[in-house]
């Protein structure tokens, strides 16, 4: 069926010495999708991954590729990870160095017993997309980090897989090697239309790279949406604290429809508001706060207590009035002359705001 899921996964659980590091996560993964499994490390997504590749059994739960069921806790079912037809990409690129670039983008193709001309013809396809072309004799030491995971990127796809299994494939690579090999992750991802499976713990890669973000705390999935979504509505806490910066204010509720009242300022707010009295944290993104000069009216006022210049930006962190405590960091547009002392107001749209009940 053309809507069938190339992945469903159902209710995956493992746990290690009584430790249960994946609790009960499950999605489905279409063709041309990259779903991005984000989160800390230690939250799980790599033994989700690798019981999805087949190197890991579950305690609970089903695996199915295709429509076909390659693993279950209940019936014991395991099929090995040469039997599910996907490929598998790691953070160590795992390439022979004994073997050529030609050599080690051939090997799946040798083991599977295909003609020399298929797999000569395969192998220079693999070469281009991947932009290696002129490097096929080299050996893998005499590759650039980035030359090598598109070795192992080349190999993982060269027998066409149902989908393709990438657990932190860029966390060695520098940072502009990253930006560089996202972009060729998304042409190649978009050329071939095949399913990517991504496991990451850097936001950036998750927020550029992703169809769909799925973020991971204590082995379970907290939110999987898109990933403007992620961003500008997280489900929980801990999905906005772990995508994106965010500013973290405390408060109490005025009311009925008066607002939040923080330090000596009364902010209205624009969605349902929790009863008068009640304490709350406000969060929202730096993004959508206005840092100005003292006297536009209408903000929270404060001084500016400390200066970072970070080129491209100016961090400047605030004490709001009537709270010796509340501190934020925000960013300043050079021409307000940010320095210590100065007298700032914090414009905010409530309707940005998110509320917290303490």
């Amino acid at each position: 069926m053309a809507d069938e899921p190339i992945l469903r996964v159902r209710g995956l659980c493992k746990s290690y010495g009584g430790a249960r590091v994946v609790d009960n996560v499950s999605f489905e993964l279409h063709a041309g999708e990259i779903l991005t499994l984000l989160g800390p490390s230690g939250c799980g997504k790599s033994t989700t991954l690798r019981m999805i590749a087949g190197l890991e059994p579950p305690d609970e739960g089903e695996v199915w590729i295709r429509g076909r069921l390659v693993a279950s806790g209940a019936s014991a079912v395991m099929v090995p990870p040469e039997g599910r037809n996907l490929g598998l990409v790691f953070q160590s690129y795992a390439i022979w160095p004994h073997m050529s670039v030609a050599e080690n983008i051939a090997y799946p193709l040798k083991v599977r017993r295909i003609e020399r001309a298929r797999i000569d013809a395969k192998v220079a396809e693999m070469i281009g997309l991947v932009k290696l072309d002129g490097l096929a004799a080299r050996m893998p030491s005499e590759l650039s980090g980035g030359q090598q995971q598109r070795v192992a990127l080349a190999r993982a796809l060269v027998y066409e897989p149902d989908l393709l299994l990438l657990d932190e494939p860029l966390s060695n690579l520098d940072a502009v090697l990253r930006k560089a090999m996202r972009r060729q992750l998304r042409a190649i991802q978009a050329r071939l239309a095949i399913a990517f499976l991504y496991v990451t713990h850097d936001q950036e890669e998750a927020m550029s790279l992703s169809s769909r973000v799925g973020v991971m705390n204590h082995g379970r999935i907290e939110q999987l949406a898109l990933p403007s979504e992620v961003y500008e509505a997280p489900a929980t806490r801990f999905v906005q604290d772990f995508v994106g910066e965010t500013i973290r204010l405390r408060g109490v509720m005025e009311g009925p429809g008066a607002g939040v009242r923080i330090g000596a300022a009364l902010l209205p707010v624009g969605e349902a508001a929790p009863a008068h009295g009640t304490s709350v944290e406000i969060s929202l993104r730096p993004e959508d706060v206005d840092l100005r000069r003292e006297g536009a009216g209408g903000g929270l006022g404060g001084e500016i207590v400390e200066i970072a210049y970070y080129g491209d930006r100016i961090e400047c962190a605030v004490r709001l009035d009537g709270s010796d405590e509340q501190i934020v960091i925000v960013n300043a547009h050079a021409r307000l002359g940010a320095e210590r002392g100065l007298r700032v107001e914090l414009g905010i749209d409530g309707a940005r705001l998110k509320l917290w009940p303490l």
